[in-house]
């Protein structure tokens, strides 16, 4: 991973990880729905910024190299990408 991105990702995992606990503990009290809906929400929110970071770090790591070794690496790496944006529309 490019040191930035991992240094970011880590970061964002561990907001992440504070939201979670908080979540949790607002469900076992029995908090406002609407609370813990923007919770849930606001957690959401942090897994698309950390998906985003992978996301670059792919595109500026292995999908480079694959699109500069062409042939069948350029073939799996669009079919990489398609996957995740089909994976990234599908959600319920």
């Amino acid at each position: 991973m490019i040191a930035d991105i991992k240094k970011r990702a880590l970061h964002r995992t561990r907001i992440l990880e504070g939201q979670l606990r908080g979540l949790e503990k607002m469900i076992e009290n029995e908090d406002y729905c609407i609370d813990i809906l923007t919770q849930s929400l606001a957690i959401q929110k942090s897994l698309g910024s950390l998906n985003k970071l992978l996301v670059e770090n792919h595109l500026r790591t292995h999908v480079s190299e694959m699109f500069e070794e062409g042939g069948s690496a350029r073939d799996d790496a669009i079919a990489e990408l398609l996957k995740v944006y089909e994976l990234s529309n599908n959600r319920g």
